[in-house]
């Protein structure tokens, strides 16, 4: 079994490989595209501040709400107008530890994301025959430590939401998850998933396909089946179903006359039960006088 592992890897690292198109492989195009969008993501998140919400606060009307994220709190009715911003809050910033975590994890993901993309942009090489696929597996390991980066904050401060304690926090005061939390979510799901994508190109698998790539050799057989076809053998056509003929049950009577002198009495006579017919005109002899009996009646 080693022999064969071992004769196996050496084919393939003598192997010659081929792109099939010049198009940019599938798995670069998902994480180029999923990395920008969770970028976008996770900076409203960072700089909005709607990581929770407080309503029903004491002495203010039913529609104020007050709004705390990493960096600001902002207060605002429901209908989100006359909002003001820049309230102190110097419990909410200075006694807890998961929010000066978020503020420093959140930064340092918008940097590492703009890092991994100059690092994609030159491996995705869309002007060259080949990507550079250890510069986009590099890329890639940089958006997934992006995403990390923002979901541990995102997670840490919904775990303990109703714990973070605050000048706002009052007995009566209601809490809110904000849509910042479900922006960093997404964002960072984005940016994981993009940067395991664009990882699985750095080895080659499934016969090249990730890559987009064939072996030369089979990429050989296969032009020249689809020039000359006439030299490979077609295979042959199916048979087609046997058709059997089932004989009708049915006795139909034909209209015509038949060469056979039979009368209309005689069929009758062939399915009729003759005991159970009226007695009728018979042919035969008419010199016989036939008497009934017992056997008869």
């Amino acid at each position: 079994m080693p022999e064969d592992f071992r004769r196996m890897f050496s084919r393939e690292r003598h192997t010659t490989w081929i792109r099939r198109t010049l198009r940019t492989p599938g798995i670069l195009i998902f994480g180029a595209v999923m990395g920008p969008c969770g970028w976008i993501l996770n900076l409203v998140c960072t700089v909005a501040p709607n990581w929770r919400t407080f309503g029903s606060i004491p002495q203010q009307p039913a529609s104020y709400v007050i709004e705390q994220g990493v960096w600001d709190v902002c207060s605002t009715n429901t209908a989100g107008v006359q909002q003001s911003c820049n309230l102190q809050d110097a419990t909410y910033f200075n006694d807890n530890t998961v929010v000066k975590v978020a503020q420093g994890m959140m930064v340092g993901s918008l940097v590492v994301t703009l890092i991994g993309l100059g690092f994609a942009i030159p491996g995705l090489r869309c002007w060259a025959e080949k990507p550079q696929w250890v510069v986009c597996a590099i890329a890639g390991f940089l958006f997934f430590s992006s995403g990390v980066l923002v979901i541990i904050p995102v997670a840490w401060y919904t775990y303990g939401i109703g714990s973070i304690t605050s000048v706002y926090l009052q007995n009566g005061v209601t809490i809110r998850v904000g849509y910042c939390i479900i922006l960093g979510y997404i964002g960072g799901i984005f940016e994981v998933l993009g940067g395991i994508v664009m990882m699985v190109g750095i080895v080659r698998c499934c016969g090249g396909r990730n890559r987009g790539e064939r072996r030369l050799d089979e990429e050989i057989v296969r032009q020249h089946r689809r020039r000359h076809p006439e030299q490979y053998q077609q295979p042959p056509p199916k048979p087609e179903p046997r058709r059997v003929e089932v004989p009708s049950l049915s006795r139909t009577r034909s209209s015509a006359g038949s060469s056979v002198p039979y009368t209309r009495d005689n069929l009758d006579d062939d399915v009729s039960f003759p005991r159970a017919k009226t007695p009728g005109g018979q042919s035969g002899n008419s010199s016989f006088n036939g008497r009934p009996y017992d056997a008869d009646l």
